[in-house]
């Protein structure tokens, strides 16, 4: 998600993943599923597979619990479960612009469910479209400052394809295109710059400055769906305070 320190932001979210790590376990199954039935089974050829497990592992999924998840995906388990990739747009309080990304194997089941969340968070579900057109998808990946210097990573990350690389309160920060993500992140990892955080999300074109009060609700809004077993990503447009990232 989007807000006022992205810093900030990584650490609320990685807490909230370790309440719910039977939950993030499920999230990185699905994942991998869906990149298996993208690009094959072997990791060797398939990167997003391979990052998948890369984040697997970083749950402490254990090594079964994957091989298990590929070869469902792969059709070699008898359960065979086929997960729809869908995107829900919406508004939360004050207007927030809320993307949510899910992995659904019964579209009918979850999207009243969406719409329920939102209506219990002040919000409310929109069309495909109204706010997506607010935000562009980037390769963000944070890296703290005393695991590489400027030079350094003006040495791997621009030859990597890199966009921007941008010192913040926490440290760097590396943009780039979506196509590029994989390549330089398996520059990095080549490199042995240790990152703290890798994704390809979406960023808001306009952020909207969230006040404590706003920013707790926004908070709620997304925790809520963040705990929803479809739910694989949420992004929102929302600029929110340290503050309410603390309470």
């Amino acid at each position: 998600m989007a807000g006022h320190s992205k810093w900030a932001n990584i650490k609320h979210r990685k807490a909230r993943q370790d309440a719910v790590k039977g939950k993030a376990w499920s999230k990185c199954s699905r994942a991998i599923m869906v990149a298996v039935k993208n690009a094959g089974p072997d990791p060797e050829t398939n990167l997003t597979l391979r990052y998948a497990i890369v984040d697997a592992k970083a749950v402490n999924m254990a090594k079964d619990t994957i091989e298990k998840a590929i070869k469902k995906a792969s059709g070699e388990g008898s359960e065979g479960v086929r997960y729809e990739e869908v995107r829900y747009e919406g508004y939360g309080p004050s207007g927030v612009a809320v993307i949510i990304d899910v992995l659904t194997d019964n579209v009918n089941r979850t999207a009243p469910e969406m719409r329920k969340l939102f209506e219990k968070g002040n919000g409310n579900l929109a069309k495909p479209g109204a706010v997506a057109f607010g935000f562009t998808s980037k390769g963000v990946i944070l890296i703290e400052a005393e695991n590489a210097t400027e030079e350094q990573l003006m040495d791997v990350a621009l030859d990597a394809g890199a966009d921007d690389i941008e010192q913040t309160e926490g440290g760097w920060e590396v943009t780039c295109e979506p196509t590029q993500f994989l390549t330089l992140r398996q520059a990095l990892d080549s490199a042995k710059i240790e990152t703290i955080s890798a994704e390809i999300t979406m960023v808001p074109l306009t952020p909207v400055a969230c006040d404590v009060a706003l920013g707790g609700k926004i908070l709620r809004l997304i925790d809520s769906f963040e705990e929803h077993d479809d739910v694989q990503n949420v992004y929102t447009n929302a600029d929110i305070p340290d503050e309410a990232m603390e309470e």
